[in-house]
């Protein structure tokens, strides 16, 4: 076991893409934790599939490395606002933070999000302006924005005595002087083990450890992460778990694992201020407290953000279900996300007055799209409504959430961009030009007006435009009407295949989202309509089979391409008369209602009650 003095419990934040895992792939490598002949995969703390395939953090993971006689302890965080649950759990495990900013880009929406995380739990900074090596980095003036931020989010005179390090995590350099770099991660180590303080927890008090991160081992059942807060712990020993909910139960330690690179060693004992993992109690959940059964105190419960959004998810009804998915059920889906709720602080799931829907509420869309993305992948098949944001009643005024949203976007978008975010009810607090040819545009927006937004921004600056948000506060409600679709959809009139013929004779109407030979329904969203009314085509209809020559016979006919939507996509073009259908191959867009007389009727009641009220 490590003497005290000799650990250092650190966690990287930054904004998403500023390059976290990667410092953490370098600071790996360069201490000797891997052998020489070890093969380390990039990104190696990015180990689930979506995150490999998304270049981004979802879950937060811990490791460990030894440089000289010290432990650092370092945990990597997600740096997208929507997994915000998992940044504030971590800031309970350790001592000081690596704040990872851009030389070029600077501070961002969730570079603020995470260190105001980072700040009110009273951590030590370091700050470490990465990416040292791009063309146009601004190594001096990131620093003073940085300092601003701090400024801004009420930093202790401590805290704003803050240490820089320059580098560059793809290339494995650093140093503490912007014009030159060392070949190597010394300064980075050398600064985390001489200004980020040891753990100063009372080892010889009462037991006290906090569940922070769940891991699950199909021989070892459920594997609780987290800091011993105090006293000891050992291998078999008997503790109390302090649940959630203010109860209490005995348990046995069974096996007690440490950190070492990658790796999860078995130990004997850990001590106060250790990161470990603990297998063997059976329900654990984060969150709980593991305590001595002598003196059984619970720590402070993990305050976690709120939820701002909400979708419902019900159970595929449509005429392809069950063709693709394995798990169809309403039980088995409400088993899903009961078991997600578990490992996921930031979730919530209500049953709803029908049995084949569930009303889930999460971060964001990205949030909520993982979830729905993880469970397609595990063969389920579901239908999920519109994303609907939380509207909340706060000191008797009603209240929704705000973003603050910050793009970078060429000078000759600028004015289309901001007459669109204009209509959102979108307001502008600041703006850069630097000069070279790109604007810094900041907003603060109802999170409602970001829902499908970003498909038209992309068009407005031709795909060179830069949108990044975070939620800011709750605001009032601006009323009805923010964001949401403005142009009609193609809907299929009939059941059965399209083909070449009937997509040609609509494809003068809009963009058709379906290729030839695809199976459709009746009630199926096949393309978007050029005007703002939905209409009813057939694409299915075949060419009449007969003797008459046509005289442009030999033309050669070309069909637009059709326009394919992501998961992400697809949520975020829903309309509130529309489902999104998910299964593991498939992705469609339909009505609530697929018969169209109905519709119609459905159609002119809704009307009629507004009319009345």
């Amino acid at each position: 076991m490590h003497a005290r003095d000799k650990i250092r419990n650190i966690a990287i934040i930054a904004h998403v893409d500023h390059g976290k895992t990667t410092l953490v792939d370098k600071l790996l490598q360069q201490s000797g934790t891997f052998r020489e002949n070890e093969a380390v995969q990039e990104r190696a703390m990015d180990s689930n599939d979506l995150e490999r395939e998304r270049g981004i953090t979802i879950l937060a993971k811990n490791t460990a490395i030894n440089y000289k006689d010290y432990l650092i302890n370092i945990v990597d965080t997600p740096g997208h606002a929507d997994f915000g649950g998992e940044v504030e759990r971590i800031m309970k495990m350790v001592d000081g933070v690596l704040l990872v900013v851009d030389a070029f880009e600077g501070t961002m929406p969730q570079t603020k999000f995470v260190l105001r995380k980072a700040l009110e739990s009273n951590l030590s900074p370091v700050v470490v302006v990465n990416k040292i090596d791009r063309p146009n980095a601004r190594p001096q003036e990131v620093v003073d924005e940085v300092l601003d931020l701090f400024i801004e989010l009420g930093a202790t005179d401590e805290q704003l005595d803050f240490h820089v390090v320059y580098a560059s995590a793809l290339q494995g350099t650093s140093s503490l002087d912007p014009e030159k770099q060392d070949d190597n991660m010394e300064a980075i180590y050398e600064t985390v083990v001489n200004h980020i303080p040891a753990p100063t927890e009372d080892v010889d008090q009462p037991l006290q450890f906090l569940v922070t991160l769940m891991d699950y081992n199909e021989y070892l059942g459920r594997i609780g992460v987290g800091r011993v807060n105090r006293g000891k712990i050992r291998q078999g020993q008997t503790v109390a778990v302090m649940t959630r909910e203010g109860g209490q139960k005995q348990a046995r330690i069974e096996k007690l694992f440490g950190f070492t690179g990658l790796k999860r060693i078995e130990i004997e004992e850990a001590a106060a201020g250790d990161i470990i993992a603990i297998a063997g109690i059976k329900d654990i959940n984060i969150g709980e407290t593991v305590a001595d059964p002598a003196n059984p105190e619970a720590l402070p419960v993990l305050k976690i953000d709120e939820p701002t959004l909400q979708m419902t998810f019900i159970v595929n009804n449509s005429p392809f279900a069950g063709r693709e998915g394995k798990w169809v059920t309403s039980r088995k889906i409400r088993e899903r996300l009961y078991k997600e709720l578990e490992t996921d602080v930031s979730l919530r799931v209500e049953d709803t007055d029908s049995p084949d829907a569930f009303v889930v509420s999460g971060r964001g869309e990205l949030h909520l799209g993982i979830l729905i993305e993880n469970m397609r992948r595990e063969g389920f098949e579901l239908q999920v409504s519109k994303p609907e944001v939380i509207i909340r009643q706060i000191d008797g005024q009603k209240m929704e959430p705000i973003e603050r949203l910050i793009i970078d976007v060429p000078e000759d978008s600028m004015g289309s961009v901001m007459e669109s975010l204009g209509s959102r009810k979108a307001e502008m607090v600041n703006m850069i030009n630097n000069g070279s040819g790109n604007v810094r545009l900041e907003f603060l927006i109802p999170a409602r007006g970001l829902i499908g937004y970003r498909t038209n921004f992309l068009t407005l600056t031709r795909g060179y435009g830069i949108m990044n948000h975070a939620f800011d506060s709750y605001g009032p409600y601006q009323g009805a009407g923010v964001g949401g679709r403005h142009e009609g959809v193609l809907v299929s009139s009939e059941s059965g295949v399209s083909t070449l013929y009937g997509i040609l004779s609509v494809e003068d109407r809009g963009i058709l989202f379906v290729h030839p030979q695809t199976e459709v329904y009746e009630g199926m969203v096949v393309g978007e309509h050029t005007r703002d009314n939905d209409i009813i085509v057939n694409i299915c209809k075949e060419k009449a089979v007969n003797n008459i020559r046509s005289a442009n016979k030999e033309e050669t006919v070309k069909m637009k391409t059709p326009r394919m939507y992501s998961l992400e996509q697809a949520l975020e073009y829903l309309n509130d008369d529309e489902y999104c259908e998910i299964t593991p191959k498939s992705v469609r867009i339909r009505k609530k209602i697929l018969n169209k007389s109905e519709r119609e009727r459905a159609e002119k009641h809704r009307k009629t009650a507004e009319a009345n009220v």
